[in-house]
């Protein structure tokens, strides 16, 4: 699974690697779920947007009424009423230079950051969903009508897919992001059956172990992403 991940890439960076018109952005070193970060959504592909992590599909009662998935089964996709109609509608890429596993050894679990071999960014697929709150009344006004509240804001919020580990990942956990190149990126965001590319990745992976540090979502430093004895 991807249950956190990092992007700190120079914007000017990814603005190449991505094509991207502006590549603005909030960097971080330990994206947790239910923070706002950056994605590139399939109506606005040209520039970063923010996004909530943990799906509110737009018939939710709202965050945390529900299971607000981080990820989302690539096997399943068409299945569940969670994911169907954003999978045919609203697809989105978050882009990582990295994400962690947890690999099991003896009674804990070592966390592993796993990039690229090349060194390059990665885009990991994923879905998104607006949800609306209702309007409520904050009172009766001057003539006896109430007005909105400020609180109905919509919410924007993404979740990750995921698929079959390929051989490398394997060793780190039995689930992995669905990783796509920029070109099968472009393919994700616009084609209308886009089930071809939810299989395992064969882009080269690298890992290395890190500090028990990032299992505090609090904790978002550059330090996260460096190796450890």
């Amino acid at each position: 699974m991807c249950g956190r991940y990092a992007l700190f890439s120079d914007p000017e960076d990814l603005a190449a690697e991505f094509g991207l018109d502006d590549a603005s952005y909030e960097a971080t070193y330990n994206a947790a779920p239910s923070e706002e970060l950056s994605v590139l959504l399939d109506d606005d592909p040209a520039a970063f947007s923010t996004a909530r992590w943990g799906l509110v599909p737009s018939w939710s009662e709202g965050p945390k009424a529900g299971p607000d998935p981080i990820n989302a089964r690539a096997e399943t996709l068409t299945e569940r009423r969670l994911f169907a109609e954003a999978y045919r509608e609203r697809r989105c890429l978050v882009p990582a230079d990295g994400f962690y596993e947890w690999a099991e050894t003896g009674d804990s679990k070592q966390p592993y950051f796993v990039t690229r071999a090349d060194g390059r960014p990665l885009l990991l697929a994923g879905l998104w969903e607006t949800w609306t709150p209702e309007q409520k009344q904050t009172g009766l006004g001057e003539f006896g009508s109430g007005g909105p509240s400020r609180d109905a804001e919509p919410m924007r919020s993404f979740t990750v897919v995921t698929t079959e580990p390929n051989d490398f990942l394997a060793d780190y956990h039995h689930r992995m992001a669905v990783v796509l190149d920029p070109e099968a990126g472009e393919r994700w965001l616009s084609a209308d059956d886009p089930s071809d590319l939810l299989e395992p990745s064969d882009v080269e992976l690298q890992a290395w172990p890190v500090s028990q540090a990032v299992n505090n979502p609090a904790n978002d430093r550059p330090e996260l992403v460096e190796s450890v004895a």
